[in-house]
């Protein structure tokens, strides 16, 4: 590590590290001038609350992509919030245009790491959180890659309201069973599915995604969980 990569350690020492493309093609020039104008009106950061009502409804999108879904449910409820994270600037971009074309005004939006807006939220704050087809990272040796982790999933369980929701979406079964075995292990999750149909079932009011269409295309099936914030073990002993 040179003295550069130190030092940045050292200014940012609990940002994770972010893999996968940070970019794709070159911005328009209206994508450029969203960017650059639209987009400090939005930030999420440093407060993702403050632009909110204090007892709005607020919910979380982790890694939006091209902004379809997180534009859909803020076109359909607009007396709630949203916050966006996006890393990846073409999608950030992209959810701009829809914002503007739409004229949303219940939008935060984070272009980065979401461990950052984690971290300025308080305790119990937010309705519902939303992971929607993260990348797989595949290989074994990418497992440590992965969004979903044991520190991220704790964090989550921080923000989220009692019986508030957390939403979970992938087509990958390694995946799949990783993020179940760790986000069951937290303790504080409620699973309350009675069958596969209530996996294989997409949520309400949802608005198919690109990523959605190319599961289907590549000839895999779709999964969506959701899981309950409850009580800690240790809050449960408490309690008795």
């Amino acid at each position: 590590m040179n003295v550069n990569q130190e030092q940045k350690k050292q200014r940012h020492p609990d940002r994770r590290k972010l893999w996968g493309r940070a970019k794709g093609k070159r911005l328009s020039p209206h994508q450029t001038s969203l960017m650059e104008n639209l987009l400090p009106q939005l930030r999420a950061l440093p407060s993702p609350l403050e632009n909110f009502e204090p007892n709005q409804r607020v919910t979380l999108e982790i890694g939006f992509g091209g902004g379809e879904h997180l534009l859909h449910l803020a076109r359909r409820f607009p007396d709630e919030g949203f916050i966006g994270a996006e890393p990846f600037l073409n999608g950030v971009a992209k959810t701009l245009n829809g914002i503007s074309n739409d004229g949303l005004k219940n939008i935060r939006i984070h272009h980065g790491d979401v461990s950052m807006v984690l971290q300025a939220l308080p305790d119990a704050c937010l309705e519902r959180i939303y992971i929607l087809y993260p990348d797989p990272w595949p290989k074994p040796r990418h497992y440590k890659r992965r969004l979903i982790q044991e520190e991220f999933i704790a964090e989550l369980f921080r923000v989220l309201k009692p019986n508030a929701e957390l939403r979970f979406a992938s087509d990958i079964v390694s995946y799949v069973d990783w993020a179940l075995a760790r986000i069951l292990r937290h303790g504080g999750f409620l699973w309350r599915a009675n069958s596969a149909a209530d996996w294989l079932t997409p949520y309400k009011n949802w608005p198919s995604t690109r990523y959605e269409a190319k599961a289907f295309r590549e000839g895999r099936t779709p999964h969506y969980f959701t899981f309950i914030k409850g009580k800690l073990p240790s809050e449960i002993k408490r309690d008795k």
